[in-house]
């Protein structure tokens, strides 16, 4: 049996370009706190190595998605200061593995969260802006043969994230049912609307501040948080123009270089 250790390094090691099968030869397939620990491993890895945590997303907030990983919750993975993809930016061939696209709504926080379970109207007054986004997601497992537990260990199945330029105060903003249409080279491919992220976007960010709370991580100022795909997530392929657009949300996209 592999070590968490040795499971995180393995993970590490497949960012340099070959895919792992998934982690059965030490970890089970619904360990939630295997795969949280092996997740924990490469955060401070990576921090010792100098990268700076920026924020979290959440995964797993679609009903369907859960269902098929045979889990009733979501995961969530760490955002580093180099995942961010600038809007209109450009995605470099073969920095990623397999990557995909989907569009959110992410949160900026702007006040420290308590270290303790707060209600959604508390994380909502603690919401600075809105914005649109696009998380591109990957998976260090081959071919995406994920369970629960490899997406957890895998940070999530993260990879980068791209903000929209526009940021707008949550007062207001219909959240619930807006809708968003994801477009490949112009072609519409995924839509969908804030209802499908776990019921409300706001649900998803309270999950998240709660379970980060009860690990002694609460949200701070500043954090960015992707709260979970608003429809199905698409593959991506080099050459591609992407564009979200989400109704009070204006657009956010990026390139894939060839």
């Amino acid at each position: 049996m592999s070590t968490w250790k040795d499971l995180a390094a393995r993970l590490r090691d497949a960012y340099d370009g070959t895919p792992v099968p998934p982690l059965r030869d030490g970890l089970e397939p619904h360990d939630v706190e295997a795969a949280y620990a092996i997740q924990e491993v490469n955060t401070r890895f990576w921090e010792t190595s100098g990268r700076r945590i920026v924020g979290r997303k959440v995964g797993l907030t679609a009903k369907a998605v859960q269902e098929q990983l045979g889990v009733d919750q979501p995961d969530f993975g760490v955002l580093f200061d180099d995942m961010e993809l600038p809007d209109g930016g450009a995605l470099p061939a073969g920095k990623l593995l397999q990557p995909k696209a989907e569009a959110e709504i992410a949160l900026i926080i702007g006040a420290n969260l308590p270290d303790r379970a707060v209600s959604r109207e508390e994380l909502a007054a603690a919401v600075e802006s809105v914005v649109a986004a696009i998380e591109i997601v990957d998976s260090r497992i081959a071919d995406w043969k994920i369970t629960f537990a490899d997406t957890v260990a895998d940070n999530g199945s993260s990879a980068m994230f791209v903000l929209g330029k526009d940021r707008k105060p949550l007062a207001g903003l219909d959240l619930w049912t807006c809708g968003m249409a994801l477009e490949v080279n112009g072609a519409v491919v995924s839509l969908g609307a804030g209802v499908a992220c776990l019921g409300h976007p706001m649900n998803a960010a309270t999950w998240l501040a709660n379970t980060l709370a009860e690990r002694g991580e609460p949200l701070r100022k500043g954090d960015v948080v992707l709260t979970g795909a608003l429809g199905p997530m698409v593959a991506l392929r080099p050459g591609d123009s992407v564009k979200a657009t989400i109704g009070g949300l204006g657009s956010v996209g990026f390139t894939c270089e060839g």
